[in-house]
């Protein structure tokens, strides 16, 4: 039989859905699924014979799945392949995502504009935050934002400043922990809308220059966009331990509001407002002996 051949697009190949029960499966230790184990076992994981028979398919239409060869499975059999693979409900959603038909639209590149009550809000809101795009670009940032990281600044992008900026990377003591949390947010962000130049552009540029991403992505991840505490290794104010929040911008199309925040009567909220001081734009001098202007 001719191997199925498969088509590469920075990063990513022509059949999401077999990458996806390849690398989920690979993950799945046999003991967590109930299966014995003798010998030796030349695979990462579960084999493809002990998943279609943990779904209750048979071996032939899971290996069809795999190769995609069939792209049409039905929504029970997604959920006896979940279950198998113990996906959480964001990776089950991811998948039954992966399986949806998709139409056919002219691709266009799309603009994200932040609304402007959302800027309105960013200038007076006294923590520090920013808007963040479908593909992580920041959209938006107050000053305390850019004073907490100087990449979080319009026209900057998340993805790539965490994975190829040095600077970036010593923010983070948990960095491999982080960007783990950080690809599988990107993942449930882009969803399945896979053939967008801009997502086949920074997939691949990123999957070239960073082994961690790389291999992150390789795992086919899919955690949902909200808040989490997090640490932060600051050059001037410390370390420091925030909150930080994602909320979902109405009609938007995937833009979150991201704010970082400390919990009350900690050593991380009194640096956090240290920041903020030094932050604050500082009012002009009046030259010494000049009056004061009236009107």
């Amino acid at each position: 039989m001719r191997p199925h051949r498969r088509h590469y697009r920075g990063g990513m190949s022509d059949n999401a859905i077999g990458d996806f029960l390849r690398a989920r499966r690979a993950l799945v230790q046999p003991a967590d699924a109930g299966v014995r184990v003798t010998g030796v076992r030349r695979v990462a994981g579960l084999r493809r014979e002990e998943v279609a028979m943990l779904a209750g398919i048979s071996g032939d239409y899971y290996l069809r799945l795999e190769q995609g060869r069939d792209r049409n499975p039905s929504l029970p059999v997604l959920e006896s392949i979940a279950r198998v693979l113990q996906l959480d409900d964001d990776a089950t959603a991811y998948l039954f995502g992966l399986a949806a038909p998709k139409p056919r639209r002219a691709r266009r590149p799309r603009k994200e504009t932040v609304p402007t009550g959302i800027r309105q809000m960013l200038d007076v809101l006294g923590l520090p935050a920013f808007v963040e795009g479908r593909y992580f670009d920041v959209l938006a940032a107050n000053p305390l934002a850019t004073a907490l990281s100087p990449h979080l600044q319009p026209g900057r992008n998340r993805m790539r400043s965490v994975f190829l900026d040095p600077q970036e990377q010593a923010l983070y003591p948990d960095w491999d922990r982080d960007t783990a949390t950080l690809v599988a947010g990107f993942r449930e962000s882009v969803g399945t809308d896979t053939d967008d130049p801009r997502f086949v552009q920074l997939v691949g540029e990123l999957s070239l220059a960073s082994v961690q991403f790389r291999q992150l992505w390789a795992r086919h991840d899919v955690q949902s966009r909200e808040g989490r505490p997090t640490r932060l290794d600051h050059p001037s104010a410390g370390e420091l331990t925030l909150r930080r929040e994602k909320l979902a911008i109405g009609g938007t199309g995937g833009q979150m509001l991201v704010v970082y925040h400390a919990e009350p009567g900690t050593s991380s909220a009194d640096r956090l407002a240290l920041l903020a001081s030094e932050a604050a734009p500082r009012p002009l001098k009046q030259p010494a002996g000049e009056p004061m202007n009236t009107p």
